[in-house]
């Protein structure tokens, strides 16, 4: 799997279009969110990944996403497992997010 910085998001969302897989839990997401120009959002909470990543496009870049990088880590991983090809995972999370590239989001 493949490391993202959240600079390296930020330069080349536009130009990747990926979807942003977001697998915090509901209460997180509501807290801090982030949708970089180019990408679609969506949020699956890590727990039913298992059950509902046959919802996600096979061909499109994925970049998972957490509060660390950690959860998001083992998402990548298991997509890759699946057969997902192009897979990224947020180094850093929405925490490095939040303190490099836009100090206005909440952290928690």
């Amino acid at each position: 799997m493949q490391q993202l910085s959240v600079h390296q998001l930020h330069e080349r969302c536009a130009a990747m279009a990926p979807l942003l897989l977001d697998v915090r839990e509901d209460w997180e997401v509501a807290l801090a969110a982030i949708e970089p120009p180019g990408a679609v959002l969506r949020h699956i909470r890590m727990g039913e990944i298992a059950e509902r990543f046959t919802e996600l496009p096979a061909g499109q870049p994925i970049v998972c996403l957490c509060h660390h990088g950690v959860r998001s880590q083992q998402v990548a991983a298991f997509l890759e497992h699946q057969g997902f090809k192009q897979v990224f995972n947020l180094s850093g999370g929405i925490d490095a997010w939040a303190s490099q590239v836009d100090p206005s989001l909440a952290r928690y």
